[in-house]
């Protein structure tokens, strides 16, 4: 029985016994350099504890190199994911590697195991996914990949590799820099909760006001339009009571403009208003728009440094982050009793 097994088990197996990549595995099993001596033992014991007998396909794996790497991108082509992906493009071409993209709409699981085995078929060295909603990091967490996985993700947890923008600092400067202004009814216009990126702004705006003593008026969330920032913006001013608002993107931002003016109230006057992103257009919005920004070319860059990083080590799965920085325009001052 135990010879069953033994002939049964492969080299991901082993990769998961010693806990390493299985590029390192075949390291190994090829007599490669460049693996500590006390990740060769522990390697080599998991062979013998599994009674691993490698195929010539397994001891290939390290040497069939196609300097190409795969990118799952999911949902709509928003500002920020579209920025990124392009970047992390621009960055795989200057360290010579080729990107196949697989791009959907939905991040069911059987959509997601379809684009992932399109891009296994490539041979791809390793695969980046933009995620814009838990569905998708779950989604692939749960595919067997064999090759070392970067999601770009505000949250995260498994054996991936995470780079992100702290969107949950990102947030509580917003909001922080409302309160030092002086504003203590402060709304908040959530982009849609499935969105890991939404879910770590209202979380922040919702602690900060906490911290602070403020009341939380819950608003219904918006799904990243300017549609959406009209929509939820005139059911605010109908309600009244606040003196500004932070809103989930850029161009929900746009919307609570068009608004606000609708109901005779002025940007900053009567409202400061705080966005998120930084889209080019921002800075011509009348009046220019208070925003956070977001350095999608370091992202890129990022991701880029991640996907070598663990196609050459066999360290545990690590996160990076970077932090948003406040753009300070013309669209938030003190609240008028104040000013």
């Amino acid at each position: 029985m135990d010879d069953e097994k033994a002939r049964a088990a492969n080299i991901f197996d082993v990769a998961r016994l010693a806990g390493v990549s299985h590029q390192t595995v075949s390291r190994v099993l090829n007599d490669l350099p460049n693996v500590r001596p006390a990740t060769r033992l522990r390697v080599e014991q998991a062979i013998k504890q599994l009674r691993y007998v490698p195929s010539p396909a397994a001891r290939a794996l390290v040497t069939r190199r196609s300097r190409t790497l795969g990118l799952i991108t999911v949902g709509t082509p928003d500002y920020g994911p579209s920025s990124t992906a392009l970047h992390f493009n621009e960055a795989a071409r200057e360290a010579r590697y080729a990107v196949s993209m697989a791009s959907m709409l939905t991040t069911d699981a059987a959509t997601m195991r379809a684009a992932v085995e399109m891009l296994l078929r490539q041979n791809v060295e390793a695969i980046v996914l933009i995620a814009t909603d838990r569905a998708a990091v779950e989604s692939v967490n749960e595919l067997e990949l064999g090759v070392p996985l970067i999601a770009i993700a505000a949250q995260g947890s498994g054996g991936f590799h995470r780079v992100s923008l702290d969107q949950y600092r990102g947030a509580r400067i917003a909001v922080e820099r409302l309160i030092a202004l002086g504003h203590r009814e402060i709304r908040h216009i959530a982009g849609p909760m499935a969105a890991l990126d939404a879910v770590e702004r209202h979380r922040a705006w919702r602690d900060v006001l906490a911290e602070n003593q403020l009341r939380v008026h819950e608003l219904p969330s918006g799904d990243w339009s300017p549609a959406s920032g009209y929509r939820i913006g005139a059911e605010l001013a109908a309600q009244g009571g606040f003196t500004a608002v932070f809103v989930g993107n850029d161009q929900m931002a746009l919307g609570l403009y068009h608004a606000l003016s609708a109901a005779g109230l002025s940007v900053p006057a009567d409202v400061s208003v705080i966005g998120f992103d930084d889209i080019p257009e921002s800075g011509y919005f009348a009046p220019p728009l208070t925003t956070i920004r977001q350095d999608f070319e370091s992202l890129g860059r990022d991701t880029m440094a991640a996907v070598l990083a663990a196609l050459r080590d066999d360290e545990s799965p690590s996160q990076l982050q970077r932090v948003p920085e406040l753009i300070e325009r013309e669209s938030t001052a003190p609240p008028r009793a104040l000013a």
